[in-house]
């Protein structure tokens, strides 16, 4: 019986690629390089995030959160992401969302979606508002099965009653002992020859409704509102 859905936000609830590409676009900058090297694991989620803002800093010195905010004024669901949550917890399934994106946008996107729980990575203001830093992480991208076995310990529930949905390669990790895992939309070939080699159920195309057979086998999903 399914229990809890724990998703990805970027790229899965989010129709977009990465709140912190969002960012980057904002400023003109960008981490392709960086990227590489940390999805090889050669660099560090802190010193992923703290080289981000140096290179926006080269932009602009001061950064406000409003900045930041404004960096996800144009943010839009996946297509079919509030019919499915709304589904779901319409047949009292738990839905979560487990991100090491950017919290400011991962937050505005729980919000709209009123899922049940969130956790996402993110930024140290001053009182003022004013960028300091990198919070302490608290989704390791490489390793958010952390996450998810602290939701089922939470919660009460059976890893066989919990499905993660994901679009890349390090969202795998999501996969604890006993759960399942499908891997929506990946986008980078590295992500999907990473779910074609995990052995896991890949949809593709941009509607979150794909999903909906993986999980209630004959049902075809919910219609769009």
């Amino acid at each position: 019986m399914l229990q809890a859905v724990a998703f990805d936000c970027d790229g899965v609830l989010a129709d977009n690629q990465s709140s912190w590409q969002s960012i980057h676009e904002h400023f003109g900058t960008e981490n392709n390089e960086t990227l590489d090297l940390f999805l090889d694991g050669k660099i560090s989620e802190e010193e992923f995030v703290e080289e981000d803002i140096h290179k926006w800093r080269g932009v602009q010195s001061e950064i406000h959160r409003d900045d930041i905010m404004r960096c996800f004024g144009g943010l839009k669901l996946m297509e079919g992401a509030r019919e499915v949550v709304e589904e779901l917890q319409s047949r009292g399934v738990y839905i979560a969302i487990i991100s090491s994106g950017v919290d400011l946008c991962v937050g505005a996107i729980a919000s709209m979606l009123n899922v049940d729980d969130w956790v996402a990575n993110g930024f140290e203001w001053d009182e003022d508002g004013w960028l300091l830093g990198g919070l302490p992480t608290r989704v390791l991208s490489h390793e958010k099965g952390l996450m998810v076995e602290k939701l089922v310990r939470i919660n009460g529930f059976s890893p066989s009653g919990l499905v993660s949905v994901g679009d890349s390669g390090t969202d795998i990790s999501m996969m604890i002992e006993g759960s399942s895992f499908i891997g929506f939309n990946p986008i980078r070939s590295r992500s999907r020859r990473t779910f074609e080699k995990a052995g896991v159920p890949i949809v593709s195309g941009g509607d979150l409704r794909g999903i909906w057979p993986l999980l209630f086998s004959g049902e075809s999903g919910p219609k769009l509102q």
